[in-house]
């Protein structure tokens, strides 16, 4: 463990340049005390490591000490920046050692390569959760692309519902997302975020833009998400259903299983769902395995649809 730390560390100073003490123990999860008898250890392997003190100080390594893998092509290391899904890394408890290989590739790769890698990583992120895919047509997508990554200013016309906006944007960061394309952008009214299939034009302007300070296109897609998620409309409901649905219900878009009691074969759960009608359609794709026992409306909603349905096939 200790020999796997002390390359990271050494890994870190080559890709990030100087770091404190504190910044180092904070990104490998270790007392300050431990970085300490870390840097030590490396100045005795005869890595140049050295110390600087003051406000701007920060261990750091002799310049021109560095290895190079020669044959890597720019786009080889963008390939694998962009394909590391965050909540699969999460999930599979490796997160860690996809950041490590990640570290490890850059240390290795020249200026030029390593400076590409790092700039698509702050302007694009791939979210590959949730969602449905689509296959939607993007024909402003490269002019966009283009715009962004020279971070230039761009005029776009924006469908919003039938009615076309017309405005100039500074272009942060494309997210993927199950097939479909969304631009990221500071505009006059803050940051906002624009579905490229809806865009009927875009162009690139002469003038360029500074990106905001500390900006983070995944954090801020995270965020975004979460909070289109808590303003979702939201409709309680109490079902009885058999057992063997459960993992199905538990999949299911739109739900959400908030409490449960088990007895037998039956379960009775507190659920979530978006509207009435979502509810309705969802409860009747699960026939009679799943009934409804709150609020009143929508058992007698499910009792019209299922006596419709019963009527249309007599």
């Amino acid at each position: 463990m200790r020999a796997d730390r002390l390359l990271h560390i050494l890994l870190l100073l080559q890709n990030q340049g100087r770091l404190t003490t504190r910044q180092l123990a904070g990104q490998l999860e270790v007392s300050e005390r431990t970085i300490a008898r870390d840097m030590e250890a490396l100045g005795m392997a005869g890595i140049p490591v050295y110390a600087e003190r003051g406000a701007n100080g920060g261990w750091s390594l002799s310049e021109g000490y560095r290895t190079r893998l020669t044959g890597m092509k720019p786009d080889e290391l963008v390939s694998l920046f962009i394909s590391g899904q965050e909540k699969a890394l999460e999930d599979l408890g490796i997160r860690r050692h996809f950041d490590s290989a990640i570290q490890k590739l850059l240390s290795s790769a020249p200026d030029t390569v390593r400076d590409s890698a790092e700039e698509v990583r702050a302007k694009l992120h791939i979210d590959g959760a949730g969602w449905h895919q689509a296959d939607e047509q993007c024909p402003c997508l490269p002019v966009i692309q283009e715009a962004v990554w020279g971070e230039r200013l761009l005029s776009i016309t924006y469908m919003r519902g039938e009615e076309a906006e017309e405005r100039t944007v500074s272009p942060l960061g494309l997210v993927a997302k199950r097939g479909v394309w969304y631009l990221v952008a500071a505009t006059e009214h803050g940051m906002r975020t624009f579905r490229i299939s809806r865009l009927t034009a875009a162009a690139m302007q002469e003038e360029s833009f500074e990106r905001p300070p500390g900006f983070q296109l995944a954090q801020y897609w995270e965020q975004s998400m979460a909070e289109f998620k808590a303003s979702l409309p939201r409709y309680p409901a109490k079902l009885r259903f058999q057992e063997e649905l459960l993992d199905v219900l538990s999949r299911t878009r739109y739900v959400k299983l908030l409490h449960m009691v088990q007895t037998g074969q039956e379960i009775e759960a507190e659920v979530e769902f978006n509207t009435m009608e979502s509810a309705c359609g969802i409860i009747l794709g699960f026939g009679p395995g799943m009934e409804v026992l709150e609020p009143q409306e929508l058992r007698s909603r499910v009792c019209e649809q299922a006596a419709a349905i019963t009527a249309l096939y007599q």
